[in-house]
């Protein structure tokens, strides 16, 4: 027997759970992309990217997922020769400093390996040592959703101006924009990546590259960027088209609009920070009482340094990947797998997994996947401490 049938519950870190109003916002046929309210609408969700990343730089959309808005980035940023400083603390750093290098920039890496946040010290340290300059941005995942770090960027700015280097400061939002606090403008970064599928609860299709009048200045001559990626015309259209470079992604952006309503104006941001950060707390109290007893911990051990749109955590002996399935066929909930944490040849792949808590999200969507997740390591006999659900509940009740 399974206890699968109904609607199945995707826990994984994104996509995240659509709503179904921003499913019924796209439900619609074609609108007239040359005028009219397109073009009214398109204008609104701008200026509400700009309210969701608490800032007054330009916004350039792409029709891509994060990857793309990386690439945008990395096009917009550099030319040829230029260097870059990545702060690696995750599969995604990794990946996005995997992607600048590709495009011929020189790339020097400061791992924090998978269990810590980046050190702004080591950070300035290398800054310091560019006496030449040659460093044009410093590049950093907020939150890494594989790992489910979060790094202090104001700290990291700070370390940076303490320097005096002129290096730009760049990054990635991707799984933090609109569930962990943001603020773009009054932390001093130069360039924010976002995408559509994780806090924006939209379709994946839609990234997106804020950058500031610094960021447009200190890049005017990248020579990295070509047509489609250019920032210039996306923030500066003269013509509607310019935006997107060619057709509107007309469907996503309705469901966007939706989105953005939901979250900026009647939730509003302050709360929706609040909300994720209580449903965090639930599922890190269900694991720290399940780390009683057993191979089971959070993989960040302080939860200043946890983003709280995704929660990574081990389950030892292939307890995690035996979990995942169980959870899946037999009740209908899906967890992230445990990404970048090791190789999939290597005995330990099995070992990891993610439970994602972001974007349209409440307290009995949680607190379901936490009772299945426990009814699970009972079924399957892994061993792990009493009173997982009940510290979630102290957890949720005492909010």
């Amino acid at each position: 027997m399974s206890l699968s049938q109904g609607r199945p519950y995707l826990a994984i870190p994104g996509p995240s759970v659509m709503p179904d109003r921003v499913l019924g916002a796209m439900h619609r046929a074609a609108p007239n992309i040359y005028g009219g309210a397109l073009h009214e609408m398109t204008a609104s969700v701008v200026a509400d990217l700009r309210r969701v990343a608490r800032t007054t730089a330009h916004v350039a959309t792409y029709i891509g997922n994060g990857h793309a808005a990386w690439e945008a980035a990395n096009a917009n940023l550099f030319s040829r020769g230029d260097r870059a400083l990545i702060a690696v603390t995750g599969q995604f750093g990794t990946s996005w400093s995997n992607s600048v290098e590709r495009m011929g920039v020189g790339v020097e890496r400061i791992d924090f390996g998978r269990r810590a946040p980046a050190d702004p010290a080591r950070i300035a340290e290398a800054l310091s040592a560019d006496r030449a300059h040659r460093i044009k941005a410093v590049l950093v995942t907020h939150v890494d959703t594989a790992t489910s770090v979060r790094n202090d960027i104001p700290a990291i700015r700070a370390a940076m101006d303490a320097t005096g280097h002129p290096a730009l400061l760049a990054v990635d939002a991707i799984a933090s924009l609109g569930c962990d606090p943001l603020q773009m403008d009054e932390w001093g970064i130069d360039v924010l990546v976002a995408a559509s599928q994780k806090g924006l609860m939209t379709p994946p299709g839609l990234g997106f590259v804020w950058f500031s009048d610094k960021a447009r200045e200190v890049c005017r001559a990248s020579d990295l960027r070509t047509p489609y990626w250019d920032w210039e015309p996306r923030g500066f259209p003269s013509e509607y088209w310019q935006h997107f470079c060619g057709t509107a992604p007309t469907h996503h952006l309705f469901g966007l609009r939706e989105a953005l309503t939901m979250l900026l104006d009647e939730e509003g941001l302050e709360s929706a920070w609040a909300r994720h950060r209580a449903l965090a707390g639930a599922v890190w109290a269900a694991f720290d009482a399940w780390g009683t007893a057993g191979d089971i911990a959070l993989n960040i051990a302080d939860a200043d340094h946890r983003g709280t749109s995704v929660t990574a955590a081990r389950i030892g002996g292939g307890g995690a990947a035996r979990l995942r399935t169980w959870c899946e066929e037999a009740a209908g909930v899906t967890l992230g797998i445990g990404l970048g944490m090791a190789e999939p040849s290597d005995s330990a792949y099995g070992d990891f997994l993610r439970v994602a808590h972001m974007g349209h999200v409440n307290a009995h969507m949680t607190l379901g996947v936490l009772s299945v997740m426990e009814a699970g390591m009972r079924a399957l006999k892994i061993p792990h401490g009493p009173g997982g659900i009940d510290a979630a509940l102290k957890a949720i009740a005492g909010v």
